[in-house]
């Protein structure tokens, strides 16, 4: 009975947030400054991040060298967890759009925690539930929404508006190219909506990049 009261303890006692946040067996921290590339779509799928600070940009080249921007993670999120489903090399790339604070979990550290702690594997089926969640209504958006809707959606993601409480967060400086790989349209098409968006008084343009008000909402909800 002992073995079987010290593991339930000790189950009780894990906390994931602890676990994606102090070095140990198969993990560590690294730092990653503003544009550095943090692995690059072909590498070897061998570790999973957690986002401890800062903002990742996820992308895809096609076979004719076409990019498309796959979507802008921030904190408390994970990405490159492709290694886990079997993927031996990327699918993608991912690169910091603002200086990071990453923990790097090697694949077969990450698989041996999500077997031995149900906090950890549920809070990880949560995320990936969330993330699944979020590809339908990507789809959804692009089949019957128009490019300012769009891009006003976009926005309101990536300044993770009405998240946790906060009215809404600068996004770091990103390009109209990007947008408009993320958006489904041309750079010009982008230019004008952000614009007109400028001079409703949506958005502003700052030194640190750029900040999402609450009237950009309506854009969505509007038909």
């Amino acid at each position: 009975m002992i073995p079987s009261i010290v593991s339930t303890t000790k189950e009780r006692n894990f906390d994931p947030k602890e676990f994606l946040a102090t070095v140990g067996e198969g993990r560590k921290v690294v730092a990653f400054p503003e544009k550095q590339t943090i692995f690059t779509q072909g590498d070897a799928a061998d570790a999973i991040f957690y986002i401890r600070e800062g903002k990742i940009k996820l992308s895809v080249v096609s076979k004719g060298g076409k990019e498309a921007s796959l979507g802008i993670l921030s904190e408390g999120q994970f990405f490159g967890e492709g290694g886990l489903a079997g993927q031996p090399l990327r699918m993608g790339s991912a690169t910091a759009m603002t200086d990071s604070e990453l923990m790097r979990i090697d694949r077969k550290a990450m698989m041996h925690a999500l077997r031995k702690e149900r906090s950890l594997s549920d809070m990880f089926t949560t995320f990936l539930l969330g993330r699944n969640v979020r590809y339908e209504e990507d789809l959804v958006d692009q089949l019957f929404n128009s490019c300012e809707k769009r891009l006003a959606r976009i926005l309101l993601l990536m300044a993770r508006f009405g998240k946790e409480g906060l009215p809404g967060t600068v996004i770091p400086k990103i390009s109209q190219k990007t947008l408009a790989e993320m958006v489904g349209t041309t750079r010009s098409r982008v230019s004008f909506f952000m614009n007109k968006f400028r001079t409703l008084g949506f958005v502003d343009y700052g030194g640190t990049g750029l900040e999402v008000h609450g009237p950009l909402l309506n854009v969505v909800l509007h038909d």
